[in-house]
């Protein structure tokens, strides 16, 4: 595979090579590796700033990727940076006692999430889910855990299972089996996982009826964001909240990508759902990484006594907390969400129609600044449709058009656009101008 032009990217693909000599793969993370869409390289950037990345080629996109999600302020926001620089340039980085600024963030993180009465700051987002699964099991007596389909917790050999499996070794509709993301994972920990379709409550309320004594916890994102961008069907989040209560499970929020992104509550607040244990890392720290993890007291208090172990030498280190209290200073203003989302619902509503006057199958799912375009001739409700209605080769042929334009999101369909607080109006209106076109270009693949 190639880029449509490669001249565009010539210094990337110089980059990519050398790279590929002292780093596996070239790249630091799965998720920007050839196999996850980046192929035949990965664009070397150069810098970010507000809306836009400008890579090593000289090219100025109108970022959607926004590092995956963290970036929900833009890129050097102007606050969240003075915040660190103040910080290591007056006072330092690491410790190893704590500080008055660590209490300061965790009141604003209480405040903004009512679910939250405590909180323990950690380093990522993985890390955090460790921790809430730990917790959960340690607050229950029980082992099981039920995750669903299609979703990522983070790379941990208890959740990386079932996130993307070959539908031909998935097992049944109802009843999927744990599928390993990869080899090298202990056949012990699947054996502790109860997986689930998302979007169907009754396997839910069956696998609860069936082990409910034995299940300490479910995990889930609250909006699913690791297979595109798919919405809970009305009542099933409450119906969830419901089934977990009548068992004792612990209900986890995996709210990594949605906190602080969806809204200052999260998606939580959106839906008005309170989970017992929520995590949160990606829009917390305004770019810089920071992750954190609260939910009720009672569970809490586990950690409060020392009853299970959090630690982590760099865990509330100094540059993470300036930034998250710098960041969430910002995200908590009066009206800012509310701006986001009539921009992102202007966004919504060009793109669909855009899409629509074409003819594509193709049709826009988000909410607020998370938002993915499926081609797809059915709706997708859980992982398993889109394994088998999303059209991957014409998406791929969107973004490298929309590339083509200036405008950049990741080339996997299964990943989502982020819109982020440095979008403007003219921002949007340009995306969709080449959109526009693109489409037009697409029409001829369908």
């Amino acid at each position: 595979m190639k880029y449509q032009n490669p001249a565009r990217s010539a210094r990337s693909a110089e980059l990519y090579k050398t790279a590929c000599g002292p780093i596996a793969a070239g790249v630091n993370s799965t998720a920007r590796a050839t196999w996850s869409g980046w192929d035949p390289y990965p664009l070397f950037v150069d810098r970010g700033e507000g809306a836009y990345l400008y890579d090593v080629d000289g090219n100025a996109y109108i970022d959607y990727l926004l590092g995956l999600g963290p970036m929900i302020l833009g890129h050097r926001p102007p606050k969240v940076t003075a915040a660190v620089v103040e910080q290591i340039q007056n006072r330092g980085t690491v410790f190893a006692l704590p500080t008055a600024q660590e209490a300061v963030l965790a009141q604003k993180i209480m405040k903004a999430v009512p679910s939250v009465e405590q909180v323990r700051l950690c380093n990522t987002g993985t890390e955090a889910v460790i921790y809430a699964i730990r917790l959960a099991r340690a607050f229950t007596g029980r082992e099981k855990v039920i995750r669903f389909e299609g979703m990522y917790h983070g790379f941990s050999d208890g959740v990386y299972w079932s996130k993307h499996p070959h539908l031909d070794e998935a097992g049944p509709e109802q009843r999927p089996i744990a599928v390993p993301q990869g080899p090298g994972l202990a056949k012990a920990a699947g054996e502790q996982l109860i997986i689930l379709p998302w979007n169907d409550i009754e396997a839910l309320r069956a696998a609860v009826a069936r082990e409910g004594d034995a299940i300490a916890a479910i995990l889930t994102e609250p909006v699913m964001c690791n297979t595109g961008c798919i919405l809970p069907e009305p009542g099933y989040l409450q119906a969830m909240r419901e089934i977990a209560d009548s068992r004792d499970i612990v209900l986890i929020y995996d709210e990594v990508i949605t906190g602080f992104r969806l809204g200052y509550g999260g998606a939580q607040g959106i839906y008005k759902i309170k989970p017992d244990i929520s995590v949160f890392a990606k829009g917390l720290g305004g770019g810089f990484p920071v992750a954190a993890l609260g939910g009720r007291r009672d569970i809490m208090k586990l950690v409060a006594d020392g009853t299970v172990s959090m630690a982590g030498t760099y865990s509330a280190n100094g540059i993470a907390v300036a930034a998250a209290n710098a960041a969430l200073d910002e995200l908590g203003e009066p009206g800012k969400y509310e701006a986001l989302f009539a921009r992102c619902s202007r966004f919504y509503a060009g793109l669909s129609a855009i899409l629509a006057r074409h003819g594509l199958p193709a049709y826009v799912v988000g909410l607020g600044p998370v938002l993915q375009v499926w081609f797809a001739e059915r709706p997708i409700r859980n992982y398993r449709d889109a394994a088998r209605y999303a059209n991957h080769e014409i998406f791929r042929r969107w973004w490298e058009a929309m590339l083509e334009r200036d405008v950049l999101f990741h080339p996997g369909a299964f990943e989502n656009l982020f819109v982020s607080f440095a979008h403007s109006d003219a921002d949007i209106d340009r995306t969709l101008a080449a959109a526009d076109e693109v489409a037009g270009l697409l029409r001829a693949h369908v």
